[in-house]
């Protein structure tokens, strides 16, 4: 419906926007819908759609994407909600919602287009789901069970696939996964200083101070004069991304630095004329701790306090020194100065944060890769960086009187001397440049710079480059002179082949004082570079030359290797009389080069493998072996990919495969016997890769030769496995290392079988993993490792192919049954127990043959299930998170295989499982068993509180199982004996069935009503008439229920469904004719009910609807007259009438009650309900303990006023119930156990204190008095001198203190609407301290808002007393006293006489209008009296 339609002409149908309806007949512009009526076309958008279970209950499905039916129904249901939040003034989710809402809808769009790459769509439909949970979580609302971003339908998979859906998606939200990769944003936004003057350069960086290096890059941003940075238009050059740091690296000990250089003059603050030369000097530090960025879920601003270096000497380590606060070498700038950056930590991995942080990418942002690879290398992924740190120098005077001021400028040269332009980074955010000129440190011959640059050397431009650095002094003479007075160079590859190894290089300074000398690199690339490559003897010159300088040089590079050794493996052909140096070293090779150059390593293996099989196989096969193994560590295992690439496209040995058989099958045979196991493990941990190599080889060479050789490859894996099963069944005693051994083989042992199967037949490989596993030991010891890895293998290949197949499952299943039998026996491993189980049961489709296993799991786990259950949720919930959802998840793995169990058995099955209990003694126990099961799983803490579709689906199982099991305890347990155990548990079971809070439909949203009844039904009336069949069947027998089960069947009748109430409450009848014939009355039914519909009716629980069921003697809906004319027919029907009576009108003052304790104010109408309740109790029902809790109420509802003197008039009728006796009284509400004289003492005590806080001392004196007698009788002399004072100050305070006499008010409640207790009945009310008339008035209209004062003192006729409306009658009115004795005595202060004339008053007087006579319509004052 687009628009809204009020449907005034006849027969039409009123809409709404975005309601739905169904066409059946369009004729000229108007549309009839279903059973209602007709509308405008124009008025709807009409939608392709389905129909489901067509007829009464059908249901129309759009035909259009899942989620934007989702979105629909969700959007309209958060509507009606997101208007409440607003009345409910809960603004801040509120706006948060309003904006998810808009956002969903404008997605909503995009989808609906149609427009959308795959992928694109697939990420707006991730984004879409998740905002749809983040509503649902924030209202309340139900978890929804997803698969590829759509719903599913419960009743079209497995339960346990629905409780995997439901818990990922649960367990996502509770303990979201921990990201293994971060990233540091960083923004320069200025730097605050009052006197700058000059340009700067600033240079971030990560520093590890435990390790004293640079983790990072640098990022190089360039700031003006007044601090802001030179380029704002370009973001790239103030903003970054340190990218790829580990969580080892979010430590305290690890830094943002930033390193501040100026440009400008040598000296700060030297005069202009004395140069114009710019330099760049160092200038300040400032340092931040990552750690301190956790806590920061947003972009936070930070304003870094900058320190500078007290001798520029030690500027190399000024960061070192601000981080372990070391004061003597560094002095704050200014506290007017800092920078302001900033920073967000990032957690994911880069094409994840790419989505979530979109608006840091709309704008160009640099990104800081790190030092070296990262935690996990990424294959693909493509450096080639040099990185050169310029450390230090040693440099002679030269000369001059003072030390120089050194500049060292970088240039990068090609082979052919030419130089290599843009290649020379200082840092990211400012492009590469031609050259790179160092900062200068003032007069210091022996400089330390410690400052980096980057090198990103394309491959093909690697060989025959070199960097030269030329050294200049800076003269600070007014020409500003840099004069060159020595050079060094390094080649960046040597002789061999190998780039220039990482580490520091301590290179010669040449001397040179001419740039035109440098022209021509051929004249010096001849000479030596560095001090270490000067031969003995030789440049003897330049060796004993004190100057040097140092650089370090560091390469991270996927392409070249500095390795010597992994070069000489991979050029073996040069050199085949090393072969097998080559393959010992390959172990000792860093993973990272290998995996580099997987490729070419693989190639060379099986090169050298095909070239000589018998000399080389085994070492090639311990080769391959330590690679597949690398790619097991956490850094690597991304190359797992790459590998499984190489197998399938470039792998070519196809005659490997009898080498990799014979080799593998030589370790396996020598298992038992070696001493050591440490390399067969690892052999075997490689099982799963060596198959894939010898499947791949044998594939080849079969398309080769067009299968030759099939059956002697058969024969040889056969072998093999004849091999392995031997060494599988090799039972050890306790935990050895062949123990160890068999359970790496089983690790892998699952996915062989799945390589296997690309040559070999289903039921081949499933013959021969049932072998394989039946050759293990059974194992009786608990502490065996090998327990744990079996139950992880089985798990493995449920969920294989081979388990799916049902021609290798049939296969399978007896050894899976009869291991998980074994271990939930003896409730061990229960967690891979519930995991192999739930697989097994995901496949439930028909198509997969499941059904026809179903018998033989049945008889095979149910009982085990059972009793599996019943431990695990009987045992405490652990304290940790982690551990609470393991238990969770435990737990609800096993009920859901229990339920999807049951789910799929019929009534033939049903009919088989309970014919296999032998004798009567079993079922009993099974059903017991079951029952109780049942009961747990409808408790509420079994699932999360939003898992309403899973408690929905467990419950369509109890109900069905319960129909079924009806049927058995009819035609077994109503014979003989009664089992009085196994009816209460089935009754009890079905009466906690019906009163779950999930079930309770009236308490839903109308929307999510209506989809419960459409799919499921009222599940509590089916089961309620389920519980009245089988009550009628029990006949005699049901005096052996009652009076056990009236409480229970009551709380059922309260449910506020009235045709459940109609299905049950005839079996209070059976009950009272029961009780009847047995006993001659039913006082016991009669008792219990009263008992009991008190505390149910506290709880919350009855309406008004149901006191009429009790009350009306017209048959009501459905085919059960009311309980009150079935009881007319009886003989008993006086006392039966007299019963009902009684508990309606208990009814009428239980449930005023309620709603007067809902309101949560204390106020006349308050108290005036409780003591009409607590009058009832005593005078009808006589009940006292009722009596004596509803006191108690009234006492604190008196105290919680500050009615002080009406609370000790309350407790007084509880003290006047009580004698001065010795007789023991149990515990009762707050009082211990105690005698009676006891706590009527302590009675005494209490209202006495309540009367002198109520200013009533005479009333204190009279209770001191009778306490007085009493310890008087008993010799308590201690007490009764107390008690004796306190007399005596009560009679001070009556003399001394003033007491304000109070007003008296008539107030007469008119009308049917006021409640029953108040209903046209007068009362005298005590006005408060200095309450007037109007002011008591205005206080009895805000109890009831809705009353209508009336303004005359006449009394009301019948109409009022008859209306549906609220009439207040409020006058006042004057105490008449009794006392007048007291009154009337001379000589009586007048403290005493004033409590005599407002207290103890009976009787009151008032002033009303009175006509004499006939009333003079012309002069009614003329008979006014």
């Amino acid at each position: 419906v687009l628009a809204n339609f009020r449907g005034m002409v006849q027969h039409g149908l009123p809409l709404e926007i975005g309601d739905t309806v169904q066409i059946l007949e369009k004729c000229e512009g108007s549309c009839c819908c279903f059973c209602v009526g007709i509308f405008p076309s124009s008025y709807i958008h009409l939608k392709n759609a389905h129909v489901k279970n067509k007829g009464q209950f059908e249901t129309v499905i759009p035909t259009e994407d899942s989620v934007i039916t989702e979105i629909t129904m969700t959007l309209r249901d958060w509507g009606s909600m997101w208007k409440q939040l607003y009345m409910r003034n809960e603004g801040d989710l509120f706006h948060r919602l309003w904006h998810v809402m808009n956002e969903i809808l404008e997605l909503r769009q995009q989808v609906l287009v149609g427009h959308l790459t795959h992928d694109r769509l697939s990420d707006i439909k991730q984004h879409i789901t998740a905002r749809l949970d983040w509503g649902n979580e924030q209202l309340g609302l139900d978890l929804v069970p997803r698969r590829d971003f759509g719903m599913v339908d419960p009743d079209e998979i497995s339960i346990t696939e629905l409780y995997r859906l439901m818990e990922r998606r649960h367990r996502r939200r509770e303990a979201p996964p921990q990201a293994s990769m971060h990233h540091l944003f960083l923004q320069m936004k200025s730097m605050m200083s009052s006197n700058l003057g000059e340009e700067l350069e600033v240079f971030y960086s990560i520093y590890d101070s435990r390790e004293m290096r640079p983790i990072s890059e640098r990022f190089f941003v360039r700031l003006n004069k007044q601090g802001l940075p030179k380029s704002p238009e370009k973001t790239e050059r103030q903003c970054t991304l340190f990218v790829d740091l580990g969580s080892s690296d979010l430590r305290k000990d690890v830094y943002v630095v930033a390193h501040i250089f100026r440009i400008g003059r040598m000296v700060a603050g030297e005069k202009k004329s004395v140069s114009n030369t710019q330099y760049k000097r160092p200038y300040g530090c400032a340092v931040i701790s990552v750690a301190d960025l956790l806590t920061a879920d947003f972009k936070d601003d930070h304003l870094l306090k900058i320190y500078s270096c007290n001798a520029e000497s030690e500027w190399y380590q000024i960061h070192d020194s601000i981080i372990r606060k070391v004061s003597s070498r560094y002095s704050h700038i200014g506290s007017n100065t800092g920078l302001n950056v900033s920073l967000q930590l990032l957690h994911g991995d880069m094409e994840q944060i790419r989505k979530d942080y979109m608006r840091l990418f709309t704008r160009n942002v640099s990104i800081t890769k790190r030092l070296g690879f990262s935690d996990i290398i990424i294959p693909g992924e493509i450096r080639n960086d040099l990185y050169v740190t310029l450390e230090r120098g040693e440099f002679e005077k030269g000369g001059k009187s003072v030390a120089r001021n050194v500049e060292v400028t970088v240039y990068l040269l090609g082979g052919d001397g030419q130089l290599l332009k843009g290649l020379v980074c200082c840092g990211s955010g400012e492009p590469g440049v031609d050259e790179h000129r160092s900062f200068v440190l003032y007069h210091s011959n022996s400089p330390r710079w410690a400052e980096q640059i980057k090198l990103p050397i394309p491959l093909e431009m690697f060989h025959g480059t070199h960097l030269r650095f030329e050294l200049r002094h800076c003269s600070t003479k007014e020409k500003g002179e840099k004069k060159l007075f020595g050079f060094s160079f390094v080649p960046l590859m040597q002789d061999d082949g190998r780039p220039l190894p990482d580490g520091t290089h301590e290179l010669i300074v040449h001397k040179c004082e001419e740039t035109a000398d440098l022209q021509d690199p051929a004249r010096y690339l001849k000479l030596p570079f560095s001090k270490a490559s000067l031969q003995p003897g030789n440049n003897q010159t330049i060796k004993n030359s004190k100057e040097s300088f140092w650089i370090q040089s560091s390469l991270c590079s996927t392409k070249l290797t500095q390795n010597g050794d992994m070069l000489d493996l991979l050029k073996w052909r040069v050199h085949p009389d090393r072969i097998i140096d080559c393959l010992s070293k390959l172990k000792d090779i860093d993973g990272t080069e290998i995996v580099k150059f997987l490729h070419d390593t693989l190639d060379t293996l099986f090169g050298i493998l095909d070239e000589s099989p018998q000399r080389y196989g085994l070492k090639v096969f311990d080769c391959l072996v330590h690679v597949i193994n690398l790619l097991q560590d956490s850094k690597f295992q991304l190359f797992k990919p790459v590998m499984d690439n190489y197998i399938e496209n470039h792998f070519a040995g196809a005659l490997s495969y009898r080498d990799l058989i014979r080799v593998l099958k030589w370790y396996v045979d020598r298992i038992i016997d070696a001493e050591h196991q440490e390399q067969i493990q690892q052999v075997l941990k490689a099982s799963e890769y060596l198959f894939k190599y010898i499947v791949q080889s044998r594939r080849l060479y079969a398309a080769a030769t067009g299968g030759q050789n099939e059956e002697e490859f058969r024969c040889s894996v056969h072998e093999l496995f004849k091999s392995i099963h031997l060494f599988l069944s090799h039972e050890s005693k306790g935990i050895s290392p062949i123990t160890h051994t068999q359970a790496v083989f089983l690790r892998s042992f699952p996915t062989v079988c799945c390589e296997l199967l690309k040559i070999f037949s289903m039921r081949e490989v499933a013959n021969l993993a049932r072998d394989t596993l039946s050759s293990l030991p059974a194992l009786t010891h608990t502490d065996c490792p090998l327990q744990a890895v079996k139950l992880q293998c089985m798990a493995k290949t449920v969920e294989s192919p081979l388990y799916v197949n049902p021609e290798s499952r049939c296969v399978l299943l007896p050894v899976v049954l009869r291991l998980l039998h074994t271990h939930l026996q003896e409730q061990r491993e229960l967690v891979l127990c519930a995991n192999i189980l739930t697989s097994m049961l995901t496949l439930n489709t028909p198509e997969c043959g499941v059904f026809v296993e179903v018998n033989l799991v049945m008889e095979s786990l149910s009982g085990v299930l059972l009793r599996t259950v019943l431990e695990v949720t009987n045992r405490p919930q652990p304290a940790t998170t982690s551990l609470r959802l393991q238990y969770q998840d435990v737990t609800g793995e096993f009920v859901a295989c229990l339920l999807t169990l049951l789910r799929q058995l019929k009534d033939k099955e049903y009919q088989q499982l309970l014919s296999r209990f032998p004798t009567k003694e079993e079922l009993t126990s099974f059903l017991l068993q079951l029952f109780t099961v049942f009961r747990i799983l409808i408790r509420p803490d079994m699932f999360p509180k939003d898992w309403t579709v899973m408690r929905l689906v467990a419950n369509n199982v109890i109900i069905t199982t319960i129909l079924y099991l009806s049927d058995t305890l009819r035609n077994n347990f109503l014979n003989e004996k009664f089992d009085f155990k196994v009816w209460e548990s089935y009754f009890y079971l079905c009466i906690i069935f019906i009163n779950q809070p999930c079930l309770q439909l009236e308490m839903f949203p109308p929307s999510k009503r209506k989809k419960v009844l459409e799919k499921y039904g009222d599940m509590r009336v089916m089961i309620g008439c389920e519980i009245f069949s089988m009550w009628q069947h029990l006949g005699d027998y049901k005096l052996n229920l009652i009076p056990t089960l009236i409480g229970p069947f009551m709380e059922v009748t309260l449910v506020p469904q009235l045709d459940l109430r109609n299905v049950l409450i005839p079996i209070f009848h059976d009950m009272m004719d029961c009780e009847q014939r047995r006993s001659g009355n039913f006082k016991q039914v009669e008792a219990k009910l009263i008992d009991k519909l008190d505390g149910l009716m506290s709880e919350g629980k009855g309406d008004e609807t149901y006191r009429e069921l009790f009350n009306n003697i017209i048959p009501l809906f459905g085919p059960y007259p009311s309980l009150l004319k079935k009881i007319e027919r009886e003989t008993w029907r006086e006392s039966g009438v007299s019963h009902i009576a009684t508990v309606t009108r208990l009814m009428e003052r239980l449930l005023d009650y309620r709603d007067c304790m809902k309101i949560g104010e204390v106020d006349g109408k308050t108290m005036g309900c409780t003591v009409n309740l607590l009058n009832f109790y005593k005078t009808e029902l006589n009940k006292e303990e009722m009596y004596i809790r509803y006191i108690h109420k009234l006492y604190e509802l008196h105290l919680k006023a500050q009615n002080y003197t009406e609370a000790s008039y309350t407790l007084l009728l509880y003290d006047e119930l009580l004698e001065w006796t010795e007789r023991p009284l149990r515990e009762f509400l707050t009082y211990p156990m105690q005698s009676e004289w006891q706590r009527k003492e302590c009675l005494h005590l209490t209202i006495i204190h309540n009367f002198d806080r109520g200013k009533c001392w005479e009333n204190c004196i009279i209770l001191c008095r009778e306490l007085a007698n009493q310890y008087e009788a008993y010799y308590d002399y201690r007490n009764l001198s107390k008690m004796r004072m306190m007399e005596a100050s009560f009679y001070d305070k009556i003399m001394n203190q003033q007491r304000l006499e109070p007003e008296f008010f008539r107030v007469g409640f008119y009308g049917k609407k006021f409640p029953f207790f108040l209903r046209n009945k007068e009362f005298v009310c005590r006005g408060n301290d200095y309450e007037r008339l109007e002011a008591f008035q205005q206080r009895m209209l805000s109890e009831f808002p809705h009353a209508i004062a009336m303004q005359h003192a006449n009394l009301p006729d019948q109409t009022i007393h008859q209306a549906d409306a609220q009439y207040l009658q409020i006058y006042a009115v004057s105490p008449v006293p009794e006392n007048q004795d007291v009154l009337q005595r001379d000589g009586v202060p007048n403290n005493i006489k004033s409590f005599y004339k407002v207290n103890h008053i009976w009787r009151f007087r008032y002033d009303r209008p009175f006509h004499k006579g006939t009333k003079d319509k012309e002069n009614e004052f003329k008979v006014l009296y």
